[in-house]
């Protein structure tokens, strides 16, 4: 009769044990739509210069709709402003550009495309119609699209614009661009180059570009609620603006980055096109495939995905880290000095990066906690006021 006291007493020392032994691990089951979370401070990263940032935020009411960092491959703040939460997505603007480099990737690793290949004889051969407009970009190449040195020329004429929302043929308006300058020799952002980039993938593919991005990076990588937005009269969208993400999902881009193309054990892009998007390859000594590099940061390894008005995907390898911001903010200034990137500049350099090399020197605790989670309560009910005029496309959405 005493064997069986003695069977029970043991396994319910066994199972505490075990409870014992488990219980370290409850903190890495709490995640954002599959990211792990963790307190700054557990990761090394100082959650008091991030509160400092968001009260900056709060007090001069910028319009900062989202600032998320990942380190470590832990998401350890994420802040939302005016009401805004994780589900909102929003226009990325030239981000979209990326996410294009991303998707040449994807064909250059099954082998079916290059970056030295020339888009426009496979174009003119699918539009006979373009082909006199396309005879003379015979020589420009994706690398020369992807790294704004094409040579070609286009005049914006803002707000009546034929190449952006509601054109009937974009491809034939970027196929329309002037040759001024021999491919590879001069640096110059205009966005006919993602238009013809998008539509090779097109050519490639068989599918909207919209489509085989679905197909091979937004459901590889679990993102939700995206939408891309401008498709001209035949169904193409651009590859250089229009698409709409939550900002965690711009985060996966991120730590797919810094992860060399990477994706819970899966090579979605690879490694070495990561490292040729990330390295400046034409006239521009900051500027990859559709990737600014140490545009942000000087004093270490730096490349980020940029959009106009203050959207940005910034990876630090060195701190292990990704950092995510949607934002409205002026636009005032030029491609490398406008007002919205110097503000972004001030964040990283003097509040974040501080943050993340904290290291040993904090350590988790209920007060920075609690500071954090008071001041990401206040964000969330702060106003903003927009720094520019706000556009059709700006509003975020559930």
């Amino acid at each position: 009769m005493t064997r069986i006291p003695r069977a029970l007493a043991a396994a319910v020392l066994a199972l505490c044990a075990l409870q014992v032994h488990a219980a370290p691990a409850s903190p890495a089951r709490a995640s954002a739509d599959g990211i792990p979370t963790a307190q700054p401070e557990a990761v090394g990263v100082d959650s008091a210069k991030l509160v400092a940032l968001s009260e900056w935020i709060r007090r001069d009411k910028l319009d900062v709709r989202s600032l998320l960092v990942i380190k470590d491959g832990k998401l350890v703040f994420e802040r939302y402003g005016d009401g805004l939460s994780r589900d909102y997505n929003h226009e990325l603007y030239s981000v979209t550009k990326f996410i294009s480099a991303l998707l040449v990737g994807t064909l250059v690793g099954d082998g079916k495309l290059s970056a030295e290949d020339a888009p426009a004889p496979r174009l003119a051969a699918a539009r006979p119609d373009l082909a006199p407009a396309l005879a003379d970009k015979k020589a420009i190449q994706l690398r020369h699209l992807m790294s704004m040195s094409s040579g070609l020329s286009y005049k914006l004429v803002e707000g009546t614009d034929t190449l952006y929302y509601g054109v009937p043929d974009r491809l034939k308006v970027a196929a329309s661009a002037s040759v001024r300058a021999a491919p590879g020799t001069e640096f110059d952002y205009i966005d006919v180059n993602p238009v013809l980039v998008g539509a090779t993938i097109s050519q490639f593919t068989g599918l909207p570009e919209q489509q085989y991005a679905e197909q091979r990076l937004f459901r590889p990588l679990g993102m939700q609620h995206y939408r891309w937005d401008g498709a001209d009269g035949k169904g193409a969208v651009s590859g250089g603006w229009g698409l709409r993400l939550r900002s965690i999902d711009m985060a996966r881009l991120g730590m797919l980055m810094l992860n060399q193309g990477r994706w819970n054990g899966q090579q979605v892009v690879p490694a070495s096109w990561v490292a040729r998007m990330t390295t400046p390859s034409g006239p521009a000594q900051d500027y990859g495939f559709y990737c600014w590099v140490n545009n942000i940061v000087k004093s270490e390894r730096e490349y980020s995905a940029m959009g106009y008005k203050g959207q940005f995907i910034t990876v630090l390898p060195k701190q292990n880290a990704v950092i995510v911001m949607n934002s409205i903010m002026s636009t005032q200034g030029g491609l490398r000095d406008a007002a919205y990137l110097d503000l972004y500049r001030r964040m990283v350099n003097d509040y974040v990066l501080p943050a993340l090399q904290a290291g040993n020197a904090v350590h988790p605790d209920a007060a920075r906690q609690a500071a954090l989670r008071k001041e990401l309560e206040l964000a969330r009910t702060s106003q903003r006021v927009p720094g520019t005029a706000l556009a059709f496309n700006d509003k975020p959405e559930q």
